[in-house]
């Protein structure tokens, strides 16, 4: 059990059966009265996201999790496909579960956290370097508002990115927003 005043951004536990992840943390004191925790929550299996308020003092269940190394190989369908590099034993995950997935990048090592042998999440870096596939001539004219194109990436994702980049440069992308960050 852990108290819910320790529970910080990042921090997996169960409640109600199901396991959550902090995505953020408020401590609320007004008053005389108890202090209240509200927490903003992302549940690992369904990645659906709520809100919870606890009042202070109140417990939750722990939870331990690992972590693996593992190498992506390929998207089929609704499932990503993975290597295990220790004993190349090829594992696959349901999409749902990979919150991320879009940013995956075949023959690139991924860490995914797992409970017990259930998959949670994926651990993407804050920046990935990705090349761009495809995009649209850098056109002058009305950059006083518009100074990005659309551009597909290697691993087919699409996003904005500034005139000056062409098709073969390496971009830098932020995984959290999926958006062009600078050139690499």
């Amino acid at each position: 059990m852990v108290s819910v005043a320790d529970l910080r951004n990042g921090t997996v536990f169960e409640d109600e059966g199901q396991i959550f992840q902090v995505l953020s943390y408020d401590h609320i004191k007004m008053g005389r009265g108890s202090a209240n925790i509200r927490v903003k929550l992302r549940n690992l299996r369904s990645g659906a996201i709520t809100e919870k308020s606890f009042i202070n003092g109140a417990k939750v269940n722990s939870v331990q999790i690992s972590k693996k190394d593992l190498q992506f190989l390929y998207i089929d369908d609704d499932k990503a496909y993975f290597m295990d590099p220790q004993i190349y034993e090829q594992l696959d995950f349901s999409l749902k579960t990979l919150a991320g997935h879009e940013f995956l990048k075949e023959g690139e090592r991924f860490s995914i956290s797992f409970l017990e042998d259930e998959a949670l999440f994926l651990n993407l870096p804050p920046k990935i370097d990705l090349k761009v596939a495809e995009t649209g001539p850098g056109v002058r004219g009305n950059s006083a508002t518009n100074i990005f194109k659309d551009a597909v990436l290697e691993n087919g994702l699409k996003t904005k990115v500034p005139l000056f980049v062409d098709a073969g440069d390496t971009v830098r992308i932020d995984t959290r927003t999926g958006e062009y960050t600078e050139k690499a």
